[in-house]
């Protein structure tokens, strides 16, 4: 018998309680219309735990990858959702019973599943040379077939991939569709290592390349531009020791630095130039572009620890109320021979998992698209309960050109998810086509899917797509037009 989920922040409430299930719904009811060039798929990825964790407790991150797949045609919408058939998740099915311990911890995991990838594929999902990808940072990706979501297993580029991680937020050159990627700890549980690749279109591995970081750290995303690749390492470091003793895999550092490794995308690693900022907490990368040797990086950043469950050594975790990441603009000047950074604010608002249009990716652009957060917006805690944690109630509109800014705020109940641009048509100016990302309405106890016209936010959804259930709070997703799946 399959014991209930703990009732903690990370297991209960309307984003957090596991949603657990498979299958199918076709035409989903539609409020609104959908425009007809929407045609092709939104991937998105969730963790979502299949069983209760074996040490009574764990963390939001820690749970098994399910993907889903809404499929726009002809202004209807067909629904898909399928875990991802990880070794890991298939030695709990077959126990029954969840089998692994910490979080990215394999020393805490049950013996029986100390030889198998500790993977989750939980954090992003992308279509790379006709396979779908599920990313996890901790790992190589896992494949699986586009259209049915059937996992294929483990794909390690047809034995090319030489480092034992792969990062869950690559980019794609939007002049050769390059795929652009990286790990850390590339060469096992917290070492500093960190490899670069390259992969063409069609498979094949253009470039690797291996630098050594001061020291094994978190680093969840990256940025690439025409000419460099930046990486930046998080003051939360990862120690073996830590984790042979049971420990957890990271912990904030509150005397580092926030450091940022910098190397030509064309040189061999050993130009790497390490550039210093005070300590905080830098989020994802809405987007980065280089002119004239300066180097400009987009990204939200917080003055703190935002990770209460990854906490400093004496457990001090500063009161999340006091902590609220903003847009930065980074400013890296490759002809000094410093290593200062020009910062300044893009947002005054606290806001995170930035997206921009694709087709401008490491290019100079101006439209970016977050999901923000405004503490004095009306929320119904009578009914809800406190305000849980990646909670954000609008959705906004970065122009970064201008400094402008449009917001959306639907209502006392709702949270918004990662929102992802559609282009209106391929040739379509920047930033001209749609916005869609799902929205938990925590009253209701219900999920729905999104789409705003990008250049007019404020006024709303221009159709909302209701789902019969409600699913979990997720992290990252893509769109893949209809000929690219056709081609496929």
């Amino acid at each position: 018998m399959t014991p209930p989920f703990p009732k903690t922040a990370e297991f209960s409430g309307s984003l957090y309680t596991p949603a657990r299930f498979e299958g199918e719904v076709y035409d989903l009811e539609v409020e609104g219309r959908i425009p007809d060039e929407i045609d092709g798929t939104f991937f998105q990825v969730a963790p979502d735990p299949q069983y209760p964790p074996m040490l009574g407790e764990d963390i939001f991150f820690n749970g098994d990858g399910a993907i889903s797949a809404f499929r726009f045609k002809n202004g209807h919408v067909d629904f898909q959702r399928r875990y991802v058939m990880t070794e890991r998740l298939k030695a709990q099915r077959a126990s029954r019973a969840s089998l692994h311990g910490l979080y990215r911890n394999p020393f805490t995991n049950d013996p029986s599943v100390r030889d198998l990838s500790n993977s989750t594929a939980n954090t992003n999902v992308i279509l790379h040379h006709g396979k779908l990808l599920a990313l996890k940072e901790d790992s190589p990706p896992y494949a699986l077939d586009p259209v049915t979501l059937e996992t294929i297993g483990l794909y390690d580029f047809d034995g090319q991939l030489t480092s034992a991680t792969f990062t869950a937020h690559p980019k794609f050159d939007p002049e050769t569709g390059d795929l652009l990627c990286f790990g850390y700890e590339a060469k096992g549980e917290a070492t500093p290592d960190i490899v670069y690749y390259e992969v063409d279109r069609h498979g094949r591995m253009k470039r690797e390349v291996w630098i050594v970081a001061p020291y094994a750290a978190m680093i969840h995303d990256f940025a690439v531009t025409e000419n460099y690749v930046i990486f930046p390492l998080m003051p939360l470091t990862a120690d073996l020791g830590r984790m042979k003793q049971g420990g957890k895999h990271f912990q904030w550092q509150p005397g580092l630095d926030q450091l940022f490794g910098i190397l030509r995308r064309d040189g061999d690693g050993r130009d790497v130039r390490w550039f210093k900022a005070p300590n905080g907490f830098q989020g994802h990368t809405l987007n980065a572009f280089d002119d004239s040797g300066k180097i400009y990086v987009d990204m939200p950043v917080t003055s703190g620890n935002i990770f209460y469950f990854f906490p400093q050594a004496d457990g001090v975790v500063p009161p999340p109320e006091t902590l609220s990441s903003q847009m930065m603009r980074w400013t890296f000047d490759m002809n000094s021979h410093g290593n200062a950074i020009e910062v300044k604010p893009l947002t005054g608002f606290a806001c995170e998992f930035p997206r921009s249009d694709d087709r401008y990716s490491g290019r100079q652009y101006r439209h970016g698209f977050v999901i923000a957060m405004d503490p004095t917006k009306p929320f119904d805690e009578e009914r809800i309960g406190p305000r849980p944690f990646q909670f954000f109630n609008q959705l906004a509109h970065i122009d970064v050109t201008t400094g402008g800014t449009a917001t959306w705020f639907a209502d006392d109940q709702s949270c918004f998810q990662e929102p992802i641009f559609v282009p209106r048509r391929p040739d379509a100016p920047e930033g001209d086509g749609y916005v869609i990302g799902l929205c938990n309405r925590l009253r209701e106890r219900a999920t729905d899917l999104l789409i705003l016209d990008a250049q007019h936010l404020a006024d709303g959804p221009i159709a909302t797509i209701k789902l019969p259930m409600r699913l979990r709070m997720s992290l990252h997703g893509n769109w893949v037009p209809g000929d690219r799946l056709k081609a496929a």
